[in-house]
């Protein structure tokens, strides 16, 4: 699709997703624009540690968080702590490069935070999603703006607008919006 792929980033990476300064990036005011219903099922796609998980499952206590990654390290780590603070609403789900082993029309939201850049098959993960994907399901990537290059993340962990926008579109999803409400990233919407 007209770009390099990322490396994934290892387990042994684990500590920098915990970050304090991550507070900087403003993940609730990533959370609270994402609508979520008290029903909801959400994949969070890449989950690494859980950052995202745990902060969405609270909202979505009828509902469930799907923490989806390809390292069973990441996902031993998310159950520990599911244990360890007896959260009931959350699953972890070991995928592939090619699909997150979500079954069809199961989740209301695929939630992707500064992971799709680092997919090894992009096209296929988002067929899968797409199929996962209950009707009027959206999709929502966060990723660093490549437009902007006083942004200090190496350029290769970045993404446009418009590459996002190509890819997604080439695998059918429509685009609804994108917002400006963080500081170094871009929050983009797209519909089933």
């Amino acid at each position: 699709m007209g770009r390099e792929i990322a490396q994934v980033m290892g387990y042994e990476g684990a500590r920098w997703l915990e970050r304090s300064s991550r507070d900087a990036e403003q993940p609730q005011q990533a959370i609270a624009a994402l609508g979520l219903k008290p029903t909801d099922t959400v994949a969070d796609i890449g989950a690494g540690t859980g950052y995202f998980t745990f902060r969405i499952s609270p909202l979505v206590p009828e509902g469930k968080v799907l923490a989806v990654d390809i390292q069973p390290e990441m996902l031993d780590l998310i159950d520990f702590v599911k244990q360890q603070e007896q959260i009931s609403n959350v699953e972890t789900i070991l995928g592939t490069v090619d699909t997150p082993n979500l079954p069809t029309d199961s989740i209301d939201l695929a939630l992707m935070v500064d992971a799709y850049h680092e997919f090894t098959n992009p096209r296929e993960m988002m067929e899968h999603l797409m199929d996962a994907l209950r009707v009027g399901g959206r999709v929502v990537l966060v990723e660093y703006r490549g437009e902007n290059p006083l942004i200090p993340i190496k350029g290769l962990h970045k993404m446009t607008e418009k590459q996002v926008q190509k890819e997604m579109e080439a695998v059918g999803f429509t685009w609804k919006e994108t917002s400006s409400i963080l500081p170094q990233q871009h929050l983009m919407i797209f519909e089933k």
